[in-house]
């Protein structure tokens, strides 16, 4: 894609860091508000995450009609996707097909990483400089740097060493990878991981997983679309759309033609005998995808309850896997099912029982160094042509503290956040007056269906332009009070449930140093929802407007 000509001193009402998902529907909006505004893209195209996550077998781990913009009926009603759960070519062919039809990429500039932002008090705008030598300004600046964008790339001994070919999943090339013949070694086991390694078992002569914790991971159930099933959900949409928005914790979706509403403290654990359980289990299991935490309304909530659930699923995994050992390896018992993002996989399991997989356990065989050759454990070398990292993320805060963020008087965002990331709302941080972050720490973001909190987060930053416009106001920003009171909200709901007991990426517990705090909001996108509304109808409580 051609360059476009750098942004000098160039001015505009709004520039957007990202043009994933978030940074599209801000632009969007942005124009229907008369907005002048310019997307900063590190890509060479739009897209975001499904931008840069091509690794093997990578796909939304939402049901596909609910992953999926709903501000234009035209738009939902016009495009066909082709599976229950669509694969990241078909998500990225979609967002690139939106930024067309809605002729959004003329004010997009691609391979452009932004590296500072600075607030000037005098002149009331952010001054945004770019890796490629863009410098801007506007009064408004909006982060839609994504929750999972920066890669982690764990510390081992020699990893430069390596003489094969070394992937992070995170990082794919463009080009296709054949695994052919090779021998191929794959760090990690998370969500990434758990897709990736059925589709690299397909065609690689030998497959060594290193695993240090094992995840939960229940089946997608993933098939073709019924064309006369997308039919009817369709000719239901909006009420699918407000139920996804409303209804539903996750708004992950729903598989009823016509959404059923649904009572989710109704059924707990307390009354079931195990054989009950385990008949609600199966019918979800059947089903397919990450629902089946809803299963059993009080498993996020009560520990006997997520043990009981954990053991059937711990049952499931023996019941599948045909090696004893590697049976019990695969079965998580360090933290409460649900409480690290929980995989949805296509035959994850059942690729153990493969003559040429094989998991090593590397708490029982650390591995003590890379090598030229492959990777050396404390009891044998494992020769490998191909090694590939699925090591997470630096999650929710990453994106944001690797741009030199300066707000009112200098502040630094990274001091700011030194402890944890502090925000009202998610939305903004106080001493950063104009700037806004879609779906950040404190909002219900990565727990969510992220199109639904997505549209949720930049719906409420356009009405709250508007509302300002109609004031005469030009400047907007929180107190440290309401900080305060929204984080201390924050980590109390997520007190009520099992999430902070889970060494997860939610507690920024995968990246070494990094302070532990739990991220999320974990109240769900319709609780969410409504404490924004009521903000809104009591003139944006909260907010302090110049």
């Amino acid at each position: 894609m051609a360059q476009a000509e750098l942004d000098q001193g160039a001015h505009f009402d709004a520039i957007v860091v990202g043009a994933g998902f978030a940074g599209m529907y801000t632009l969007h909006r942005f124009r229907q508000l008369g907005m002048t505004t310019r997307i900063y893209e590190a890509g060479d195209d739009v897209g975001g995450t499904w931008y840069w996550n091509r690794y093997p077998g990578a796909r939304c781990d939402a049901e596909s009609l609910a992953y999926s913009y709903s501000f234009s009926p035209e738009l939902e009603q016009e495009w066909e996707w082709s599976e229950r759960y669509a694969t990241q070519p078909e998500i990225l062919k979609y967002a690139v097909h939106v930024s067309e039809r809605f002729d959004l990429r003329r004010d997009i500039r691609f391979e452009r990483r932004v590296t500072q932002a600075h607030y000037d008090d005098t002149a009331g705008v952010w001054r945004v400089a770019t890796d490629s030598g863009d410098s801007a300004s506007a009064p408004l600046l909006i982060m839609a740097t994504g929750c999972l964008s920066v890669p982690n790339t764990p510390e081992l001994t020699g990893l430069d060493n390596f003489r094969g070919k070394r992937y992070h999943a995170s990082q794919w090339p463009h080009e296709p990878v054949s695994f052919e013949g090779e021998r191929v070694g794959i760090i990690g086991t998370g969500s990434s991981a758990v897709q990736a390694i059925p589709v690299i078992a397909g065609t690689a002569q030998q497959l060594t997983v290193f695993q240090r914790t094992p995840n939960f991971s229940v089946p997608a159930m993933n098939g073709p679309l019924d064309p006369e099933f997308v039919r009817a959900f369709k000719s239901h949409y909006r009420e699918h759309r407000d139920y996804h928005k409303r209804g539903l914790s996750s708004g992950f979706g729903d598989l009823e033609v016509v959404p059923r509403e649904r009572t989710p403290m109704a059924l707990t654990a307390a009354n079931l005998s195990d054989e009950a359980l385990d008949a609600i289990c199966d019918s979800y299991w059947q089903t397919g995808g990450a629902r089946f935490m809803g299963a059993v309304a009080d498993a996020l909530l009560n520990e006997e309850t997520n043990r009981r659930v954990a053991a059937y699923v711990h049952r499931k995994i023996r019941e599948t896997v045909k090696d004893p050992q590697t049976a019990e390896d695969l079965c998580p018992t360090s933290h409460p099912i649900g409480t690290k993002r929980i995989c949805v996989d296509i035959n994850y399991y059942e690729t153990y029982n493969q003559p040429h997989v094989e998991l090593v356990n590397i708490n029982r065989s650390p591995i003590e160094r890379i090598t030229a050759s492959g990777v050396q454990l404390a009891d044998r070398h494992v020769e490998l042509d191909t090694l590939i990292l699925a090591t997470g993320f630096d999650a929710m805060t990453g994106a944001l503290l690797k741009i030199d963020i300066r707000g009112s008087n200098g502040q630094r965002l990274a001091d700011k956040w030194a402890e944890g990331p502090r925000t009202y709302l998610g939305l903004m941080m106080a001493g950063f007056p104009n700037l806004f972050t879609i779906t950040g720490p404190g909002s219900p973001s990565v727990l969510s269906n992220m199109l639904v909190s997505i549209e949720q987060h930049v719906d409420f930053i356009c009405d709250c332009l508007t509302y300002m416009r109609e004031h005469g106001y030009r400047k907007v920003e929180t107190s440290l009070d309401k900080e305060d009171e929204w984080v201390a909200h924050v980590n109390e709901v997520a007190s009520a449930t099992l999430f902070p007991k889970a060494g997860s990426w939610y507690m920024g517990a995968n990246i070494p140093g990094k302070p532990r705090v739990f991220m999320p909001y974990a109240a769900g996108v319709g609780a969410y929802r409504e404490v924004c509304d009521r903000v809104a109808a009591d003139g944006y409580r909260g907010f302090v407007f110049h």
